[in-house]
Formats: structure tokens, sequence, C-alpha cells
């Protein structure tokens, strides 16, 4: 093929810079997570660990629930009368199948670190924070269920930044000490309990094939709630 008919859609410095730019968004992604991990008490190599698992987790999503609805629709069949075809529309009944799933690293993950830090304030007697970090977790739910939206063939949406922003709020309010670990827990579980699993019985509704709670990679927001939830603190 002759070279003068291949135009390359970017010029190399153009792309020496797109893939600088998005090299540094990684890293300073990265160096955010682990830090936020730091400062719940992670040991720096479990924090590594943990941010390898969501990236590799964020493409991982686990069914754990189908729901079936069937919707009226209109159909059109042919009838033959004295030679003469016609169009007849008439209702039927279509199933739809939504399959619900749990994506690993926008979720489990998440998950896995709440479930540390309850283990670690029953470990030293911090029941006073830990009361107050389930009463965080209760108004950031209700809060959270009261902004998400059911989007027709998409999911639950909800504003980015209103969960990390109660959950600051909320360490700061209810944190005893220690706000860090009850922003972190009550921005993760809050959109997860708020905005997912108190709209389940909605989820069959949506007309979408499958909803992953978690989201399609770790930028959504149950793990980026209580990532963003701990910096701002």
């Amino acid at each position: 093929m002759n070279r003068r008919y291949l135009f390359p859609p970017l010029t190399l410095p153009f792309l020496i810079l797109i893939t600088a730019v998005f090299v540094l968004i990684f890293i300073f992604f990265s160096g955010a997570v682990l830090l936020a991990f730091n400062r719940l008490g992670i040991p720096p190599q479990v924090a590594v660990t943990l941010f390898a698992a969501a990236l590799v987790g964020s493409f991982i999503n686990i069914p754990i629930a189908e729901e079936v609805t069937y919707e009226p629709v209109i159909k059109v069949r042919e009838v033959g009368f004295f030679g003469v075809i016609y169009p007849v529309p008439y209702f039927d009944w279509e199933e739809r199948k939504t399959v619900i799933a749990i994506n690993v690293g926008g979720a489990l993950v998440p998950l896995s670190v709440v479930i540390y830090e309850v283990v670690r304030l029953i470990y030293f007697h911090q029941y006073h924070l830990l009361l107050n970090m389930f009463l965080a977790v209760l108004i950031a739910s209700l809060l959270s269920n009261a902004v998400a939206r059911p989007i027709k063939g998409l999911g639950i949406a909800m504003p980015s930044l209103f969960p990390p922003l109660i959950a600051v709020l909320l360490g700061w309010i209810l944190g005893d000490g220690n706000p860090t670990v009850v922003a972190y827990v009550s921005g993760t579980l809050g959109v997860l309990i708020g905005a997912d699993l108190m709209n389940w019985k909605k989820i069959k509704h949506l007309g979408a094939p499958m909803i992953s709670i978690g989201g399609a990679g770790t930028f959504d927001g149950i793990f980026l709630a209580g990532i963003i939830a701990v910096l701002l603190v």
C-alpha cells in the first residue's frame, strides 16, 4: 500500500503528550488511593494489593441474581382475506431478563476495607465510634436514596460528588476523634445501601440486560465515594 494514503489519526508529538497525560493521571489516582488507604491504617503492602485488586477486579462482574419481568409489546401479524394480506397489530407479553451482578473492584474491594475497619474498632473496643459509624451509614443511605434516580436502560444514577461530600460532613460531626473511618465507611455503604440495595425492586423495570453493583470499573461511586471522602477529611 502506498504510504501517502496512510493518515495517522494523531501526530507523534500529540500522541506522546496524550500518553504522558494519561500516565500522570494514573500516577495521581494511584497515589491518592494509596494515601487514603494509609490514612485508614492499612499497611502499605496491603494497600498496594487492594489497589491492584480494585484495578483487575473492575473487569469482573459476579452474577448474584436474575430478575424476570413481562412487558406488553405491540406485534404485527399478517392476515389473508380474499387474497389480500392485511397487517393486524395485537398485544403480546415479552419476557425480559435483568442479570444483577456485583463488581469485584468497585464493590467487593471497598466492602473488604469496611469489614477490616469494623473489626479493628471492635478489637480496640471503640464501641462509641462504631455506634456513630452505623448512625452515619444510616443517614448517608437515606440521603443517597433521596437523590438516586433510576434511568431506563442504564441503571441507578446519582451526582458523583454528593456521597463523598455527605460522608465528609458526617465524619466531622460523628467522627469522635477519627473522622477518616466514619467518612470512608459512610461514603461507601451509603451509596451501596441507599442507591443500589434500596432501589432493588426498581432495577428489574429499567430494561437493562445487566445491572452491575459497583459499576463498570473502579471509578464507580461506591469505590470513589470512600476514597474522596477520606482525602477531603
